[in-house]
């Protein structure tokens, strides 16, 4: 059996079909890890969740911004932006299945036989594993319960842009979701940055990676993200970053997880 990670598809569904086939991957004895944002930009993002859908409990997705948007769009919260690619699938005969399936689908995949843990933007500084995986459950929670498009509709904000064990409320799940799914640069008191999205060393020197913070955790794990485009494949201690931008005109990324064969490397240009 082999573990494949997979960065942000976004609806190349084209370019996951073709790596899929270099990767001679077999849903009967492989597994697949996403790192989120299946969805939007893309040209198939219908047919991407179609796909990892049917590959059942063989592929393990985590939820990313863009999959949180949709889930928002569909449930009459949000409106589309200009640029969202998602009208197919609220067309689809089979929408309100793949929707709930996505709202199912977890923040944080941890294996502690491999010691890694999946994440869409990355592990706020100052969480270790445990408290991680505790603050995933609080928003899969709300998210799989009735009470999901309250979550949704005041899902959006920059606030508060700091972590505080007494938060409460959507405050409290929205910095969460921040944190897990949109976050890339932070200041040395830990707060979130949100606009600055360029590669590291284009920020203002009061911020960092998330990554280099003294504070970050989890050193004993090793964790596999998405979301940061512009930072590209990257290999940072036990970070490994995935999202090469396969929308933007970049490569879709594959790495093997599991035993001796973890350095192996795999990338698939987008061709629509």
């Amino acid at each position: 059996m082999a573990v494949y990670a997979v960065g942000d598809i976004q609806g190349c569904a084209v370019a996951l079909e073709e790596l899929l086939d270099d990767l001679q991957f077999d849903p009967q004895t492989d597994r697949l890890w996403l790192t989120g944002d299946l969805v939007n930009r893309g040209p198939n993002s219908l047919e991407t969740l179609r796909l990892i859908k049917g590959f059942g409990k063989s592929a393990v997705t985590v939820l990313g911004n863009h999959d949180l948007h949709l889930l928002a769009v569909a449930a009459g919260v949000k409106q589309l932006r200009p640029g969202d690619t998602l009208k197919k699938i609220l067309r689809a005969p089979d929408c309100d299945e793949l929707i709930d399936w996505l709202r199912h689908l977890p923040m944080v995949h941890a294996d502690q036989q491999m010691r890694t843990i999946m994440v869409h933007a990355g592990v706020y500084p100052g969480w270790g594993s445990g408290r991680l995986q505790r603050r995933a459950r609080e928003v899969e929670q709300v998210l799989r319960s009735d009470d999901y498009k309250g979550f949704l509709s005041n899902m959006y904000g920059r606030t508060p842009s700091k972590w505080n064990s007494e938060l409460c409320g959507i405050d409290r799940l929205r910095f969460i979701t921040n944190a897990m799914t949109r976050m890339r640069f932070v200041d040395a008191e830990r707060q979130l940055d949100f606009a600055q999205k360029g590669p590291p060393g284009s920020q203002p020197k009061t911020l960092m990676p998330w990554y280099q913070h003294p504070e970050t955790r989890c050193k004993n794990w090793r964790v596999v993200c998405g979301h940061w485009s512009a930072l590209g494949y990257m290999r940072s201690g036990r970070i490994i970053a995935l999202d090469s931008g396969c929308v933007w005109g970049g490569a879709l990324t594959a790495v093997r997880l599991d035993g001796d064969n973890h350095r192996q490397l795999w990338q698939v240009g987008c061709s629509g």
